[in-house]
């Protein structure tokens, strides 16, 4: 009987090795197959999910919202040069040659149009009013001698070759004598106001637009002459911008499209211009078409000659858009977190850890989802996801810096 005893021992026991050495290797396998997966998600994880805790969602400021239809107005960035044009700028110069005697601007002065910006003297002035004067008593005389031929010769006692050169020599004075009055007009002397005690040396140079001195190329001493310019004036008032648009952005070009635009050596200053004209040929060899637009409103410390850097409100479009910060960009890609479930984690929660449970509790995940920027305007931005995004799903509209910049840190510190 102990014999018998003996032989079912040995058989339970063996039996108990057998199957403790298959659970062994059945525990084993498991952890093997944990592990790896376990290893796929720690590859995955730094890549594509960021988990903060509820206190890190609080500090940071994190908020959550949807994606929603938005309308938005679209824009194309442009750059351009700020023109005055050639019918509001001037070359100030002299109808007669002579030595400037004086000078009444600097550069950046405000004249109007008339306004005497400088006198020149030339002796040729004074014989110009000699000659008026002397002309303006031939003509008495010859009114005279006409008239005594032309009684001659109604009376039969005159020549009628005498009364002839005499209406000629008439008429050649008073010809003469327009021409003269009307260079002394153009010199800015009345001939009304001529006489042997008053004749002028001197000759006025006025502005003939208004707007400001932009350039002075004469000094007091100087001679100038008819084709020598004594200054520039530019009616910067007028001043419009040159638009330079790509060939493939003119088909979004409309007349009447505003135009916000700051000078590139002062970004700080926004300014408004308003499109009134669209090219129809390329400047030069860039491939692009010059676009006219009036400057509106504010025009202070614009100049002729200024590069811009603007943005055209082309048409709104009803669109999908999320807020403007809601998107971050790295490596030259654009992205946004949404919220989602880890599964590694519900796993988790079937152990009887009551330490991990409240993690886990207190914990959500950040799915990084790559997207395509497309307007923006008034905060928000229009996107297109790479993959396809629930219409329901939570999205980081605020604190997705800090949220990209965690899962950076996670991804350093697997590395």
């Amino acid at each position: 009987m102990k014999i018998k005893h003996n032989i079912i021992y040995l058989i339970l026991s063996a039996f108990f090795i057998i199957s403790c050495g298959e659970n062994k290797n059945a525990a084993g396998d498991a952890e093997n197959t944990t592990q790896q997966n376990g290893d796929q998600h720690e590859e995955e994880t730094p890549q594509m999910t960021a988990s903060l805790t509820q206190d890190q969602i609080k500090a940071v400021g994190i908020t959550f919202g949807t994606i929603e239809m938005k309308e938005l107005t679209s824009t194309i960035k442009v750059n351009g040069l700020l023109r005055v044009p050639n019918n509001n700028k001037a070359t100030v110069t002299s109808l007669y040659g002579g030595v400037i005697k004086t000078l009444n601007i600097q550069v950046g002065s405000l004249v109007k149009k008339g306004q005497v910006i400088a006198t020149i003297a030339n002796p040729e002035f004074i014989q110009l009013q000699e000659d008026y004067l002397t002309t303006n008593s031939r003509i008495l005389y010859a009114e005279q001698e006409y008239k005594r031929q032309k009684e001659l010769f109604d009376n039969d006692a005159g020549a009628k070759k005498n009364l002839q050169n005499a209406n000629a020599e008439l008429r050649t004075l008073r010809t003469k004598k327009s021409s003269l009055l009307k260079q002394l007009q153009m010199m800015g002397i009345s001939p009304a106001k001529i006489s042997d005690g008053s004749m002028r040396s001197g000759l006025t140079i006025t502005a003939p637009i208004s707007g400001t001195i932009s350039n002075i190329t004469a000094q007091i001493g100087s001679y100038v002459d008819s084709s020598s310019p004594v200054a520039e004036i530019i009616d910067n008032g007028s001043i419009h911008l040159d638009l330079q648009v790509f060939e493939k952005d003119l088909p979004k070009m409309r007349v009447g499209q505003i135009v916000h635009f700051k000078l590139t050596n002062n970004p700080e200053t926004e300014y408004d211009a308003k499109v009134y004209s669209i090219g129809s040929s390329f400047e030069n060899e860039s491939k692009t078409i010059s676009v006219h637009s009036d400057v509106i409103g504010n025009k202070t410390g614009l100049i002729d000659g200024m590069n811009i850097t603007g943005i055209v409100s082309l048409d709104k479009s009803t669109t999908p858009a999320i807020p403007s910060e809601a998107i971050v960009e790295a490596e030259g890609k654009f992205y946004i977190f949404i919220q989602s479930d880890d599964e590694s984690h519900e796993q988790e929660k079937d152990k009887n850890d009551d330490e991990k449970i409240d993690k886990i509790a207190t914990t959500i995940n950040f799915k990084k989802i790559e997207v395509v920027k497309g307007t923006s305007d008034m905060g928000y931005t229009a996107i297109t996801s790479v993959n396809d995004i629930p219409s329901d799903a939570k999205i980081a509209v605020k604190g997705a810096f800090f949220i990209n910049a965690k899962l950076s840190n996670v991804g350093e510190h697997d590395h």
